[in-house]
């Protein structure tokens, strides 16, 4: 059975050419010109972002994420700690993420290091997370194998019991991460498969733009 092709021009797609001389020339300018667009969209999940990590000895892992916090430092998530990629954070403090905006034939990558925020940073966001989200950092021992479902949900109505009288605290073992840029790359979706790609790569305190084959 043959495929179905899908159009050369997604819908939402944008008409403006992306080329070097009309995008900003701070990539986290950029990044928010677009996004903007993304966050008045009917997107389901315009925080998504795909977050890929490696270990030491280079095996990779990749997953989706939520996008917490974006400035001129960086992009903020958070996380457990102990899970799979604050391990490989710990071993190996480099990542790389992608966004992908199909409705607009879009999508960005960011590729840098990674450094954890500070206790008061990660405090202030896990205090305006919902109660049932917090009392969950506490009962998920994230990536770790459990005998069932049941030992999960025990977990969790054993902290409910816990902290029913008081705040929920923050976990020693959760907090933030921000990834610092030091390259980007705009993808634009182009007819005939021709498709534009305006990288950002850091040089000192400065950004070259080049523009990259498709």
């Amino acid at each position: 059975m043959k495929r179905k092709r899908s159009s050369s021009r997604p819908n939402g797609s944008v008409k403006r050419a992306l080329a070097e001389h009309n995008v900003h020339r701070d990539p986290v300018v950029q990044f928010n010109n677009w996004f903007s667009r993304v966050l008045k969209s009917k997107n389901p999940q315009p925080l998504a972002m795909a977050l890929a990590t490696a270990s030491a000895i280079g095996k990779p892992t990749v997953r989706i994420v939520l996008l917490k916090a974006v400035d001129s430092r960086g992009f903020s998530f958070y996380t457990n700690y102990d899970s799979v990629k604050g391990r490989q954070l710990a071993e190996n403090p480099t990542a790389a993420l992608l966004f992908y905006w199909a409705q607009f034939g879009r999508q960005v990558r960011v590729e840098g290091t990674v450094e954890r925020l500070t206790r008061k940073e990660s405090l202030e966001y896990f205090e305006q997370r919902p109660r049932m989200s917090r009392i969950g950092a506490w009962a998920s021992h994230q990536s770790n194998i459990i005998e069932s479902r049941l030992f999960l949900e025990s977990r969790f109505r054993k902290y409910q019991k816990k902290f029913r009288n008081g705040t929920v605290p923050l976990p020693n073992y959760w907090g933030g991460y921000r990834l610092v840029p030091r390259r980007f790359e705009f993808w634009q979706s182009r007819p005939n498969r021709l498709h534009d790609r305006i990288a950002y790569v850091r040089q000192r305190n400065s950004w070259r733009i080049v523009r990259l084959s498709p």
